[in-house]
């Protein structure tokens, strides 16, 4: 069998050699077609692919003396400023998810009647049909949540006798349920993870009705139920602050291409939920996390800021821990001085910081947040200021709170669905044509070659499996 094993990996090894070769593409030629890569142009403004009154983000830009440059950040859900919106509900003592989900489903904040019925409805959906935990999650382990969230999304249509209705009123009524049960999955999806994968014990609550999402969360994830009212306030502007995000990021620009084919509303989210996986969008604030668990370990003295800059450069290098050149947590593609999701959740970290003890912590935070922007422009040309973005805080906050990185970027799929919840209906209401850019083909013309006349390179290797 181990020569069998070694045979399959040989040929495998070299079947990727082959694709490399063959699917190279020189990068001359995106510049030679005006090809804007990643949808972006150079200076990280995404190509205008459709409209939306759902949300805006936004670089805003400044004059001085005569010259344009770059300015704080904003997020707007529905023309309104995401700071205005989470002063609103601070100032008077409520949790805002659910008003937030209402204002960019519906587009208008709820009255004091409208916003109860809408949590009163959501928690009536808050539940999971007979036996799905046991049938669906506890059969079926997963090492990933957002593995277990997609699958079980893609379960649920099995259960709904209208799953293929895009009506609007039913696609309404699809999109609450899922508000509502995607916590569940994810946190019910982690304590399955946590029993079989890592040997602990099998916690399943029932959520309770009177609580709100985030206090629900805190209820089903934590053995003994309990919280303080901060991490709940804290884990609930997390969730509106992730709300959101405008029409362009990769999950919800998936949500609109997928809607526009006309599939079913369970497909269209588990699809956002794959792409919200990868590092590069959901995934990085666990990428933060343990870039720091790194520093914390090479960075003696976290008061040196001479050592935390020789640590940046060797992460800008290559060098540091998991050598991909990045610094986690730093830069955007839209924002360049700010991102303001992460400016409103600094000031939150900081106070949960004293209250958990995390204040030493914290100040090496404040630190990375000020150098790295230096080191960064050291290093490489920008085109617009860098910041650090909302991962770079809310990896400390899940921690602070006590929350296993294995729901990192499920609580932030926890938040969005709201977003894709809203941008589907925004696309089958304006009953837009199938999405579909287009790409140039570069290939040269080439004559059909007769099997017996082409080159048998792989045929010692294939022929021995």
């Amino acid at each position: 069998m181990d020569g069998i094993k070694k045979r399959k990996h040989a040929l495998l090894e070299e079947y990727a050699s082959i694709a490399e070769k063959s699917n190279r593409i020189d990068p001359e030629l995106y510049i030679k077609y005006d090809v804007k890569r990643g949808l972006r142009d150079i200076n990280g403004k995404g190509v205008l692919a459709g409209l939306t009154e759902i949300g805006e983000v936004t670089a805003s830009y400044v004059n001085e003396k005569g010259e344009t440059v770059p300015g704080p950040g904003k997020l707007i859900y529905r023309g309104m400023d995401i700071k205005d919106i989470v002063n609103g509900f601070l100032s008077e003592g409520r949790f805002g998810f659910e008003e937030v989900a209402y204002l960019l489903l519906f587009g208008e904040l709820p009255t004091i009647n409208e916003l109860n019925e809408f949590k009163s409805l959501l928690a009536e959906y808050r539940k999971l049909p007979p036996s799905f935990v046991e049938d669906a999650i506890m059969k079926l382990p997963s090492r990933d949540v957002m593995n277990i969230l997609a699958r079980s999304v893609l379960a649920l249509y099995t259960y709904d006798d209208q799953a293929d209705d895009i009506s609007i009123s039913n696609v309404i009524r699809q999109c609450l349920q899922l508000i509502a049960q995607i916590p569940l999955l994810a946190v019910y999806g982690y304590q399955v993870l946590a029993h079989y994968h890592q040997k602990k014990s099998l916690v399943i609550h029932v959520p309770k009705r009177r609580y709100s999402t985030a206090e629900n969360i805190l209820h089903l994830l934590r053995p003994d139920s309990k919280f303080s009212h901060l991490e709940a306030v804290i884990l609930d502007l997390s969730l509106v602050l992730h709300a959101e995000h405008g029409g362009g990021n990769n999950s919800t620009f998936a949500t609109h291409v997928i809607t526009s084919t006309g599939t079913d509303t369970y497909s269209t989210i588990a699809s956002s939920i794959c792409s919200l996986k990868g590092p590069r969008h959901g995934g990085a604030n666990v990428k933060v996390v343990q870039m720091f668990e790194d520093m914390k370990q090479n960075v003696r003295d976290w008061d040196n800021e001479g050592q935390i800059r020789d640590y940046l450069n060797k992460l800008l290098n290559g060098e540091a821990f998991d050598r991909s050149g990045l610094i986690y947590g730093v830069g955007h593609a839209v924002y360049s001085v700010s991102d303001p999701r992460a400016e409103i959740l600094k000031e939150y970290a900081r106070e949960l910081a004293k209250e958990k003890g995390f204040e030493e912590e914290f100040r090496l935070y404040e630190k990375v947040e000020r150098i790295a922007p230096e080191v960064i422009a050291e290093k490489r040309k920008i085109y617009k200021g860098v910041s650090i973005n909302v991962d770079f805080y809310s990896g400390f906050v899940y921690r602070a709170l006590n929350i296993p990185e294995e729901l990192f970027t499920p609580l932030f799929a926890v938040a969005r669905i709201v977003g894709w919840s809203a941008h589907r209906i925004e696309e089958l209401v304006n009953k837009g044509k199938i999405i579909r850019p287009a790409y140039k083909s570069i290939a040269p013309q080439r004559e059909y070659v007769p099997l017996s006349m082409r080159n048998a390179k792989m045929d010692s290797l294939a022929g021995n499996l």
